[in-house]
């Protein structure tokens, strides 16, 4: 069983030729909304990977609620622990790029933000020591940190996304047992610039070693690298032309956490997590673009 407990939003997404520079407007091709906050990404695709989940976040009691809520009702994720507030659902406003497949995203936490202790402490006083709790950045800093040490106390296994890249990555990222970065996130929790694989490789066995951590790192159309009991380990994704490459990262936490939770070795956990991944980019939008698990199987 996974919990995951974050950010729910609704996505605004707009489609331009190319991505604006500062000051720059460019004119739009196409817009639409999708269910997405990398907390409820991420719970759908473990629940799409074949894991029960719960959700355990907050919305709004606003027309963008029910919406944000479809695709993790339809997948049949628990929704019990996800509160109402007066205070309007998360939104995320996404603009992708028709050249290249990038993305740019401004996030408004509304509900997001109201989550506190009680909702961390609850979250984990409902889970059993061999359950899994999957946290990301989109929610207040003192809810994560709640959550990390109260799982921590109870013996859960515990693994963080440090996105979006915020100024308290570094200090939670450390009460984690697994910690997933991609190459930006990677740099800043490792304290220095890293230049090339053999770098990152070395940076990798140091954090290992000092920390004791399972750390996974994201490179894109690379793959992914990680290193779990003083293992190295690495995999590929597909190859791909991306049409969009949002929610592509929490397609990869969510299978990852629910290869893990099904008992999947590691190594192979890896693999199947980015193939997962790479299928993410082949549609628009974050929850949408989640693929079925029976998808994933058959590019294995």
């Amino acid at each position: 069983m996974i919990t995951v407990f974050g950010s729910i939003n609704m996505d605004l997404i707009a489609t331009t030729e190319r991505l604006p520079g500062p000051g720059e407007t460019v004119v739009g091709s196409t817009f639409a909304t999708a269910s997405g906050g990398k907390g409820a990404n991420q719970a759908l695709a473990a629940r799409r990977a074949g894991s029960e989940v719960r959700m355990v976040g907050a919305v709004g009691e606003d027309g963008f609620a029910e919406p944000a809520l479809a695709l993790l009702q339809a997948s049949g994720t628990d929704l019990t622990a996800v509160t109402r507030t007066n205070i309007s659902t998360g939104t995320a406003l996404i603009l992708v790029g028709d050249d290249s497949g990038e993305n740019m995203i401004a996030v408004v936490p509304g509900a997001n933000g109201t989550i506190g202790d009680a909702q961390a402490q609850g979250a984990v006083e409902a889970m059993a020591p061999s359950d899994t709790l999957m946290l990301q950045l989109e929610i207040p800093p003192a809810a994560v940190e709640a959550a990390l040490r109260a799982a921590k106390a109870k013996g859960i296994r515990t693994m963080i996304n440090t996105a979006p890249l915020t100024a308290d990555a570094v200090r939670l990222s450390g009460l984690a047992d697994i910690v997933v970065a991609n190459e930006t996130e990677f740099e800043l929790l490792a304290g220095c610039t890293i230049i090339d694989a053999k770098t990152r490789e070395e940076v990798l066995r140091r954090l290992h070693s000092e920390t004791g951590q399972t750390f996974v790192v994201t490179l894109g159309g690379e793959g992914v690298v990680a290193i779990l009991d003083g293992e190295i380990l690495s995999a590929k994704g597909l190859k791909i032309e991306p049409v969009d490459t949002v929610g592509a990262g929490d397609t990869f936490c969510g299978y990852l956490a629910a290869s893990l939770d099904q008992g999947i070795g590691f190594a192979d956990a890896l693999r199947r997590a980015a193939v997962a991944g790479s299928l993410a980019c082949l549609e628009r939008g974050a929850q949408p673009s989640i693929p079925e698990v029976s998808a994933v199987e058959a590019r294995l």
